[in-house]
Order: structure tokens, then sequence, then C-alpha cells
């Protein structure tokens, strides 16, 4: 089948690289895509957004099925846009409907979605300007620390953890007032700081059934020992040592099927990825975030170690066989660094040529480089285009095993202020090596 994957990241270029590998794969298109989908398919220069411009594309191409990498095309209603159309109603879209991306695009509606269906998450109250001044004083009755969020899509940085009061309430008046994130910081959302630690969990559900296809601890400092600016993403690990079959049980049971119950009972349209932004506190999940889509640099872990063909399970969603799947996982660790640009997350230039060294790079059997912010220019050299420039995954007997395999493959790359973190993995790393 010809199939066309919506996205330009280093996420797109896991799930092209993932389905480019299917027996049911004819032809892959990615649209924008970057210099690394080029080595699975055909890149179209195409805008998200434009779907008028994709639904002419796939209805010229003969596509049988897109599969949408980002939150934003969810969120403003691809799926419905491909649905409700007579010439496009039969293309099998990985997404769900813009109602269900709302588990994303509002932060608001996934607290009031996880409060009507009993799954727990942190306590919480919603502001907008209307009510600015009420909102002043439940941030001054509040303990610290305590977390702000713009309610809507702010390009992972409407989120912040204020350790004292002033700078909450500073916080609040620059996302209120001052439209700090635009129209996202038009409501924000107050919430209670939960203390442990954080892991991503990863299904793929049809709304009805669903499978866990992985799960993750990413690294969102910019700095060494999780320290300084909030990034998109430093690195990511998995599996995880603390992640016991007791502990998933729970998150299973008290998460993942209340939250897919819940889209039934609410008759909410969902054929795609769910995100669970989850925290451990003591040995209890409660959900940090939804996202209606894999993450980032999630993907570049979960699909190295997802064994089973991925169209396979995008065909199981959408003919209602996902609960016959059995899913299987490379029992192997895995571990991606990130390099970025230099000064990332604050501005950062583009356009550096970045140099790879092949010959020594193939010697790496057991790694992948994953490009994110990448472009190739007329002389086909690979250029810097973005904070998060290139993902490298390497396969290990353990956490620490593959993180030192990634940054060997690192020695072997290079661009202008090329910068990564270098303990990526740090306190799984004495248990890895016992």
């Amino acid at each position: 089948m010809n199939i066309l994957l919506l996205g330009s990241g280093g996420r797109e270029h896991a799930l092209a690289w993932k389905i480019a590998q299917s027996k049911h794969c004819e032809q892959l298109f990615i649209a924008p895509g970057n210099a690394g989908t080029l080595q699975c398919g055909k890149n179209i220069n195409i805008g998200l957004n434009d779907f008028e411009a994709i639904k002419k594309f796939a209805l010229e191409n003969n596509i049988e099925m897109i599969v949408v990498g980002p939150e934003e095309p969810l969120v403003k209603g691809v799926y419905d846009f491909f649905a409700n159309n007579d010439a496009t109603k039969n293309i099998i879209i990985i997404g769900p409907s813009a109602n269900g991306a709302q588990l994303e695009g509002s932060k608001a509606f996934s607290k009031k979605f996880m409060q009507r269906n009993n799954i727990p998450t942190a306590a919480y109250a919603e502001f907008t300007k209307d009510n600015f001044e009420e909102g002043k004083k439940y941030i001054q009755q509040h303990a610290t620390p305590v977390v702000l969020k713009a309610d809507g899509l702010a390009a992972g940085k409407g989120v912040v953890i204020a350790t004292t009061t002033e700078d909450a309430l500073n916080t609040f008046e620059e996302m209120i007032i001052n439209q700090q994130f635009g129209e996202a910081s038009s409501r924000v959302v107050i919430e209670e700081f939960l203390d442990g630690i954080e892991l991503s969990v990863f299904a793929l559900t049809n709304g009805n059934d669903y499978k866990v296809i992985g799960a993750a601890k990413d690294y969102k400092r910019i700095g060494v020992g999780d320290t300084g600016l909030n990034t998109g993403g430093m690195g990511c690990v998995s599996p995880l040592p603390f992640l016991t079959n007791a502990f998933m049980q729970k998150i299973e049971t008290k998460i993942i099927q209340p939250t897919i119950q819940g889209l039934q009972k609410e008759n909410i349209i969902y054929n795609g990825f769910i995100f669970f932004g989850l925290i451990k506190v003591g040995d209890e999940p409660f959900v940090i975030e939804y996202n209606c889509r894999m993450g980032d640099p999630e993907t570049e872990v979960v699909m190295p170690r997802l064994k089973n063909d991925i169209v396979d399970l995008f065909l199981a969603v959408h003919n209602n066989t996902l609960k016959d799947i059995v899913i299987e996982f490379d029992e192997r660790a895995c571990a991606t660094i990130v390099a970025v640009s230099e000064g990332y997350p604050a501005d950062y230039e583009k356009g550096k040529v970045i140099e790879f060294d092949n010959s020594a790079i193939r010697q790496f059997d057991n790694s992948i480089v994953f490009h994110a912010g990448t472009k190739m220019n007329d002389k086909k050299d690979v250029l810097t285009n973005g904070g998060r420039v290139l993902a490298i995954s390497s396969f290990g007997s353990n956490i620490a095993d593959a993180v030192r395999l990634s940054k060997e493959v690192l020695k072997h790359i290079c661009f202008e202020g090329m910068y990564f973190r270098d303990d990526i993995g740090y306190e799984f790393e004495v248990k890895s090596q016992n």
C-alpha cells in the first residue's frame, strides 16, 4: 500500500524507518520530512496543516493510509477532514479525531476528562482573564512548588514549575495578561506539584481495545544532571528498571483502561497513539499529561525495540482486530542521545553543515542515526535546520552500554556548535552494570 507520513522531526524519521520495513509498504511519502527520511521514502513539500494540499496529493498518488506524526494537525482536525469527505473517507487515518486530540490540545479538557473517569492526577484549578484576580488569590494560598500550564498547544514550552509564590504570580501574569504563549495561554491550569519519577507509556488504540507498545524515560533539561532550561528532550532510555510488572499492572488498571473506557463512554473517536505522561509517586502512578501522538525523542527508542510490523498494528486498529495482536519487544536496552544546536533551547543558528564519517558509522551495527532538525541543500550537504538536530539510538545489554555506544557514534559526527548531554541514563548506570 502507499502510505503518507506527516511530520519532519526525529519522531517522524523513526516512524518512517519502521514503516519502510513493513511488508505492507509499497511506497512511503513523508510530508515534509527531513534529510534522514529521504533514506526511507520520498519527501513531499506540503505544509502539515494544508489539508486541501494533503488531500490532493493523497488522491493523485493512491494513498491508502495517512500516519499523523505531530499534534497540531490532529488538534486542527485532520482526521475529521478526511473522514467527512466522500473522496477521502476510505483512506485510513492513524490519529484521533479533533475531539480526541483535545486530550493534548486542552489541558483543561484533559483534566476534566480524568476527573470524570476517576483517573489519578494532580489537584488543579483553571483560570482566564475573567477571573484573573481569583487566580492570584489561589496562587497566594497554594503551597510551592506549583505547576502552571498554558491550556493550549505551546510547542512543549507551556509548562512552568514555579518554586516561589512570587515566581508563580509573575508567570501567571505573563501567561494570561501578556499572552506569553498567545491564544494557548488565554486559559491557565494551576496544579499541585507531584514529586516522583517521570516516565512515558505508549499505547495504540481504536477507542475500544489497546496495546501497550513501549515505555521510556526522557531527559528534558539542557544541562548535565538535569539542570538548566527545559527542552523538547535531550535523550531517552528504554526499558525502565523501576517499571516492574506489578507497577505496570497498576498503570493499566488505574490509568490506561479507565482512559479507553472514558473514550468509549463519551463517544470519542480515537484511532491512534496515546502517550501517557506519568509520574511514579511512591508506588502509585499519576497522569501528568496526555499527548495524542508519539513522543520525541521517545519514538527513537520505542520503535527500535518494537518487533511487530508497525503497519500490521495500524491495520489492526482500522479493522478492530487489535485485541488479537501479541506485542513483541527486543529485550535489549535502547538509548538515544540528542545532538542539538548551540544556544538551544533559546536562540540558535540554522544552516550548519553536518559532517558524518559514514564509513566509521556503518561499523556500528547496533546503532541508528535518526535525523530531527535537518535538511539537504542542492549540493547534497546535510544542514542543521532546528534546535534538536540528530538522535543517535543504540542497543546494549543494559542502559549504560547502550548510552556508551551512542556516545561512540557521536564521535564520528560533527557540526559547528554541536552539543549533547553525556549523562543520559545516569541514574541507571550503576544498576545497569551490576
